[in-house]
């Protein structure tokens, strides 16, 4: 079980390298031992874990692409004891990963999900907007990634108010009450990057209309290959939200389907943060070395969530940076990067960019 009673960004460098090498060596061994895949996979390259209790440093610890779960359905678990299945984001005609989560899994997915995010917006549950519609969320027994980032951030809602109708239209007058009833008190607002932009950023500005969310805070994720395209850098996104509703408390954040739970959120300096229930290692595309700090490479994530299915370490298809390790300004400890972008001919996958691809 991981342990969620050490503070997320407490472990210092040589503190965060021993915790994370003890777990995810245990980890290792436990997926060997009980996913037929992940043993052949690493038997192939000769990489079949040692029995004599050694740790391994995790930044040895074999990874596998991110893309072997489009294509095969890896579980260290029985069947029977699934309980819920997420898939990731994909447009038309595309393969999704399909990652299968048993009780220990997703308990440890809300448990470490709400010790991150607490150390951005509290420990209170807050009145909370979600800027999409309540329909993503209505088949329970099988989430796409951006049902079950809408409900994983639901935990943090005491009075929740979903900000668009079926038709992915701003309900303005109930927006407006629900501003109403909460007057005076700090709301959280939740969504995924490019519907914040699309059906509440620009509606606000076209309609001219201004709203009072100085007291809020904002989480966003899930892709900016979009507003790339439409040349919305990081600072107009702020910039336009703060002109429409005032909010200066806006945190985005890294995650995907595969390792659900396991986020990097941005802190107040607009660094990306590891927390210590996971990490990142910036890849060499050539040959798969550890990068430099500020050498761009391929971003490989390493979770302590993963249980049901071997996705604790993986090397995604997403470009970025490592910019420091336990030096931020914002005071907290931990590898710190920026994301870059997508690998070149990789498939869109994030839940603001599939959704986006519509608009194309």
């Amino acid at each position: 079980m991981v342990d969620t009673n050490i503070a997320p960004y407490s472990l210092n460098s040589a503190e965060r390298r021993k915790f994370l090498s003890r777990e995810l060596s245990e980890l290792v061994l436990f997926h060997y031992d009980n996913c037929d895949i992940y043993r052949n996979i690493l038997d192939g390259f000769g990489k079949a874990p040692c029995r004599d209790d050694s740790i391994i440093d995790y930044k040895e610890i074999p990874f596998i692409p991110v893309r072997l779960f489009k294509e095969y359905e890896l579980l260290s678990t029985d069947k029977e004891d699934i309980v819920k299945s997420v898939t990731s984001s994909g447009t038309t005609g595309q393969k999704v990963s399909k990652i299968f989560l048993d009780r220990e899994t997703a308990a440890a997915q809300t448990r470490v999900l709400t010790k991150i995010v607490s150390e951005f917006i509290g420990t209170a549950r807050l009145p909370m907007i979600i800027i999409d519609t309540s329909s993503v969320i209505r088949n329970r027994a099988m989430f796409s990634a951006r049902g079950a980032g809408i409900l994983g951030f639901q935990i943090f809602g005491k009075d929740k108010f979903f900000a668009l109708n079926d038709d992915m239209e701003l309900d303005i007058s109930g927006l407006t009450a629900f501003l109403d009833k909460h007057r005076n008190e700090k709301i959280f607002i939740f969504g995924f990057t490019f519907m914040i932009w699309q059906h509440f950023c620009e509606e606000l500005k076209n309609r001219g209309l201004h709203l009072d969310l100085s007291n809020s805070v904002m989480i966003h994720g899930g892709g900016w290959k979009k507003l790339a395209d439409k040349k919305i850098s990081h600072d107009t996104f702020h910039s336009v939200l703060n002109e429409v509703c005032g909010i200066s408390s806006i945190h985005d954040y890294y995650g995907m389907a595969e390792q659900t739970g396991t986020i990097y959120m941005e802190c107040e300096c607009g660094h990306i943060h590891s927390s210590i229930y996971s990490d990142i290692i910036i890849r060499d595309p050539f040959d798969f070395s550890e990068c430099d700090a500020g050498k761009e490479g391929i971003i490989q994530t390493l979770s302590l969530l993963p249980h049901s299915y071997p996705g604790f370490s993986l090397l995604t298809e997403d470009k970025g940076i490592l910019l420091g390790e336990d030096d931020c300004p914002c005071g907290r400890k931990g590898r710190y990067f920026r994301i870059i972008g997508r690998m070149k001919n990789a498939e869109i996958r994030g839940c603001s960019d599939t959704y986006a691809d519509k608009f194309r």
